[in-house]
């Protein structure tokens, strides 16, 4: 690991203690991650069903081995930190997400979330007592690492059919006792459970953004205590949109005239020749 790569996480970790909140947008490939970096953002953070749609395959079908082969492109694409949405820790022990968090910090990457959702539709949400001695687990494995590694705890209830907000708030109440750096229940949809969810812990809080519905922007999550903004899969969905409603046209129309909205080639061009003069 370079003294370059460690100087990410400490980067990384002093955009959550600046005033207001920021936005970390979700690539899902080199050339988002430039796109996006090109744009002036800060950081950026993998999306798990990004990756997925990439490979043709539904989100929860990517190993470990081709998350982590993603995180280095990601991570060697700019020089922005890079937060990785690694699912569940790729397994259901605590000695697994430990292992995992490990493995990721290897990549270069800036930090990374671990989410308390199973995989398994029977029982979406891993009970309690387990979910905390994962994130327990990944807080000891992350404080022996050599440089900063920032580690987010997630509370996938509302993503999940689980409305359940007191449990939620008590499921981060515990991840933040444990020792995670930064904590995130994505699928608030309302300011005021965004603002219970903040005033209810003491460590920074993202939010995810990007779903249908919602009509606040940064000033509002910031008002209501949210330090980090990002978007999960929703420009790879929105991309893949496109792409559907143009083959749509062609296919039914027999016309084109989807590539009136196209980004020119010199646009894209002049983006990447940058990075590669750096």
């Amino acid at each position: 690991m370079t003294q370059r790569a460690e100087g990410k996480g400490e980067i990384f970790r002093a955009l959550h203690a600046r005033d207001g909140a920021f936005i970390i947008p979700n690539p899902w490939d080199i050339g988002t991650a430039r796109i996006l970096a090109s744009m002036e953002f800060e950081a950026l953070a993998t999306t798990s069903a990004g990756l997925a749609f990439s490979l043709g395959v539904p989100e929860g079908r990517v190993n470990r081995d081709q998350a982590l082969a993603h995180c280095r492109d990601i991570v060697g694409a700019t020089d922005l930190p890079v937060s990785a949405d690694l699912e569940k820790g790729f397994g259901d022990t605590p000695e697994d997400v430990a292992d995992t968090i490990r493995a990721a910090a290897e990549t270069g990457l800036a930090g990374c979330s671990i989410e308390d959702h199973t995989g398994r539709s029977d029982e979406p949400i891993y009970d309690f007592t387990l979910a905390v001695e994962r994130i327990a687990a990944a807080v000891e494995a992350n404080r022996a690492l050599p440089h900063d590694f920032v580690l987010t705890a997630r509370a996938e209830n509302f993503l999940h059919g689980r409305r359940d907000l007191d449990d939620t708030i008590k499921r981060l109440q515990a991840f933040e006792a444990a020792g995670a750096d930064v904590l995130y229940a994505p699928g608030l949809r309302d300011l005021e459970t965004i603002r219970a969810v903040c005033s209810s812990v003491g460590k920074p809080v993202n939010v995810v953004m990007g779903l249908p519905g919602a009509t606040f922007g940064v000033s509002d999550l910031a008002e209501a205590g949210v330090k980090r903004i990002s978007v999960g899969a929703s420009l790879a969905r929105l991309a893949y949109g496109v792409v559907v409603a143009a083959a749509k046209e062609m296919a039914e129309q027999g016309t084109f005239r989807f590539s009136d909205n196209a980004i020119g080639f010199k646009a894209l061009e002049d983006i990447f020749t940058t990075f590669e003069n750096r």
